[in-house]
């Protein structure tokens, strides 16, 4: 597992945002606040009635107050089904 992005640059990576999207690409770059640029980016979308429906994206950036979560990408199936994620909400105070 890295500790740091910069460990996955030039990586497939999966980045789930805040509302529940799935993108995998390739991490280009990021910065301090966790803007992420990923190319060859493309956005999974997933139903219980059918395979996942693969969206190409292309270069594609992703600003850090929308990443909910990013990690690897290697073991991701495109076969499965599943029901789509729900939105991700900050409560700041």
């Amino acid at each position: 597992m890295a500790a740091t992005l910069k460990e996955w640059k030039n990586e497939s990576v999966t980045v789930i945002t805040c509302d529940g999207r799935i993108i995998v690409g390739i991490l280009a770059g990021h910065d301090q606040v966790q803007n992420l640029v990923l190319k060859d980016a493309e956005e999974r979308v997933y139903s219980m009635e059918e395979a996942v429906e693969l969206v190409p994206l292309g270069l594609y950036v992703i600003r850090g107050d929308n990443v909910a979560l990013v990690g690897d990408s290697s073991s991701w199936e495109n076969s499965l089904q599943a029901e789509p994620l729900p939105a991700v909400f900050q409560h700041v105070i």
